[in-house]
């Protein structure tokens, strides 16, 4: 039995894993918040209705020395975990409607959810779902939102800054894992964006409250004795609901958002690509596939028609990634793409930096592919090229590599600022580090500059 380390802040309950399946353990707190759940119904209703990840109640072996009153669930295993910092606002967007509709969906059935964090949404593919059956309980009559604050932080105020200002909440999220501060959106937005009715009540206001509630100094806690009626609530939600559903991605023009049809490659280049792409899903029976560079998905739609199982894809081009998000909803594909600046990756976060696990601790794919991507380190990051070649083949055990030359127009460009300083980078030291670290099985030059494909297995 293997303890998930960041499933420590809810005392009623935690997570484990135990012979590849994900196990949750209920204690008497946890039972008794979730009689309710249970007795009502709720919880099977919710699962039937996509709202909550699959989950059972299951015996478990004697040897994992599990207390006899505990509760176990078993849940559904999702592919690839990942975090609000590493979504595109569409997809941050869909998790907030999710969350609401859910909610929703439980004031409907006399329960509520107690806390509202972006981390209990997770992806399937395009499909949003929510994972911590622990957040559900018994609706009290006259309660309020106990998370109405953390929604604000978590989806919310991301949204509005993305949306208002046009800044990408990416790095600010990973910055502070709570997502962000209303007192920091506030001081960031306009008195014209504050006439708006949810940014004044949801914004403003919230952060005057807060403001006055950190000036008092009193230790005593005053509680508040009125009741807030829940068709109140319930019109509070939906009301949200629009607000969010309204608000539009303010883009910026990106360098790489139209790559896939405005590259360097030539037609018959571009389809000897994917052919390559599809051979080496197929050769290897890939079931779980890395996109590094994955732009707006060409590849990994082509290694899913190929039949890989699931494929998880990255760019640092948001605008690119959110394109893919919207192709993979229209078309139901089993393909989740993600914000990710190689160069500074996702790393180990959070309270003693094990509630968040870095891209390295997550990876557990079959394969990968980093096609037109080594470049974007070595030469625009000056990242050595055995550093990238090592990190990218230690993210799984199969992969290809796309090596660009010198000569090739797109590192040209690169060149024209900083000058040829990479007196390391050439064909023969890139197979030599993947030689190091591996085996070629294979290698096709794939263009008229000499970018050439290796197929490596370590």
């Amino acid at each position: 039995m293997i303890e998930e380390k960041g499933s420590f802040r809810d005392p009623a309950g935690k997570i484990f894993y135990h012979k590849n399946k994900v196990y949750r353990k209920l204690n008497k707190l946890g039972k008794t918040r979730l009689n309710f759940i249970l007795e009502q119904n709720i919880l099977e209703e919710s699962i039937k209705n996509n709202y909550l990840i699959n989950s059972k109640i299951v015996k478990i072996e004697n040897d994992l020395k599990i207390k006899n009153e505990d509760l176990i669930f078993e849940h559904e295993k999702i592919p690839f975990i990942s975090y609000p910092y590493e979504w595109t606002f569409s997809q941050l967007k869909s998790a907030a409607i999710h969350h609401i509709d859910f909610h929703l969906f439980l004031l409907e059935k006399n329960a509520t959810l107690i806390d509202a964090s972006a981390y209990n949404i997770q992806f399937r593919g395009s499909q949003p779902t929510f994972i911590d059956l622990l957040s559900l309980k018994k609706y009290e009559d006259g309660e309020y939102w106990t998370g109405h604050k953390q929604f604000c932080e978590n989806f919310l105020n991301p949204l509005i800054l993305k949306s208002k200002k046009g800044i990408n909440f990416n790095n600010w999220f990973r910055g502070n894992l709570e997502g962000i501060h209303t007192s920091d959106l506030n001081n960031t937005l306009s008195f014209f964006d504050k006439l708006s009715y949810n940014i004044f009540i949801h914004v403003f206001l919230l952060n005057i409250l807060d403001v006055k509630s950190k000036k008092n100094k009193s230790l005593k806690v005053k509680r508040n004795k009125s009741k807030f009626p829940k068709k109140n609530f319930i019109s509070m939600l939906k009301q949200l609901k629009t607000f969010i559903l309204g608000l539009k991605d303010k883009k910026d023009l990106t360098i790489w958002q139209n790559y896939s049809n405005e590259n360097s490659y030539k037609i018959n280049e571009e389809k000897e690509k994917i052919t390559i792409v599809r051979n080496f899903c197929t050769k290897n029976k890939i079931i779980n596939l890395l996109d590094l560079g994955c732009n707006d998905g060409v590849y990994s739609k082509n290694a899913l028609s190929a039949g890989c199982n699931y494929v998880v894809g990255f760019d640092f081009d948001t605008n690119a990634i959110d394109r893919a998000f919207q192709d993979s909803i229209k078309n139901k594909l089993n393909f989740l793409p993600l914000y990710l600046d190689a160069s500074n990756p996702s790393s180990n976060l959070g309270w003693d930096e094990t509630e968040r696990k870095s891209l390295k601790e997550r990876a557990n794919f079959d394969g990968v592919v980093a096609l037109a991507f080594e470049h974007h380190l070595a030469i625009a990051k000056n990242i050595p090229l055995e550093n990238v070649i090592k990190w990218i083949m230690f993210l799984a055990p199969k992969g290809l590599i796309e090596f660009v030359p010198k000569n090739d127009n797109t590192i040209q460009k690169m060149l024209e600022l900083k000058g040829d300083i990479f007196l390391d980078y050439n064909v023969e030291n890139f197979e030599k580090y993947v030689l190091k670290y591996g085996k070629i099985i294979s290698k096709s030059i794939i263009s008229e500059s000499g970018r050439t494909i290796y197929e490596f297995e370590r």
